[in-house]
């Protein structure tokens, strides 16, 4: 199955049937830039580790983890976190597990009605052109399933804290990077290592990053953005 994704075309040599129903929306007909498997040595040790799911599950997972990491060739990487649009500019948040990036987003679906879209809830890709970084939609959006097949500009990206009450904080990279550097892609290979820390790099010197405390009212929202206006 061939599949588009952050401006990519992807030749997926997949194995199971759960793969193209989980990447319909993305399907694509083109030249591929390069071609994934899953190799059986790898998926033998997956469905080891993990009865509980399905082969066809894990396979999905794993196509996604090769994905990301040869993306990183082509300045494209992933981020762990919600990527959310308002007026066509995305709004990048990310945070602990269990921290309410979910709610804050619903949060802001109800306060920018169709001036808002998810771009995708969980895991989307980065990538830099021409100096500026775009949120790509993904298949990969997490349990909620809230994404699109669309890009958009990156505004701002936000690291959401727990608080009693809501206030936002514009922060310095020095600040944010052991926060980026937890919410991308893990490897060992010295070149893949070396190419995420140089977007990352360039991520916290083009975007403006803010620290966010906040609760679950409706004003998190309506603070939250127009402090990422400044």
């Amino acid at each position: 199955m061939i599949i588009k994704i952050a401006g990519l075309v992807i030749d997926v040599k997949n194995k199971y049937k759960h793969f193209e129903d989980y990447c319909k929306e993305f399907e694509f007909d083109g030249k591929p830039h390069f071609s994934v498997k899953v190799p059986d040595k790898v998926m033998r040790e997956v469905t080891k580790k993990n009865p509980d799911f399905s082969d066809g599950y894990l396979e999905t997972l794993e196509i996604y983890r090769i994905i990301c990491r040869k993306i990183l060739k082509y300045d494209a990487m992933l981020m762990h976190c919600a990527a959310v649009a308002v007026d066509g500019e995305a709004y990048l948040f990310t945070a602990k597990s269990g921290t309410g990036k979910t709610t804050h987003i619903n949060l802001w679906r109800e306060k920018f009605g169709d001036r808002f879209v998810v771009v995708n809830g969980d895991k989307p890709i980065l990538r830099i052109r021409n100096g500026k970084f775009f949120a790509c939609g993904t298949p990969w959006r997490g349990k909620e399933n809230y994404g699109h097949n669309i890009v958009a500009p990156v505004k701002a990206v936000c690291i959401l804290e727990r608080g009693e009450k809501n206030e936002i904080e514009k922060i310095a990279p020095h600040e944010a990077i052991s926060t980026v550097l937890t919410q991308t892609l893990r490897t060992n290979d010295m070149y893949e290592m070396e190419k995420m820390l140089v977007l990352i790099d360039k991520l916290l010197a083009s975007v403006p990053f803010y620290r966010l405390r906040c609760n679950m009212e409706s004003e998190a929202a309506t603070v939250s953005y127009e402090g990422m206006q400044n």
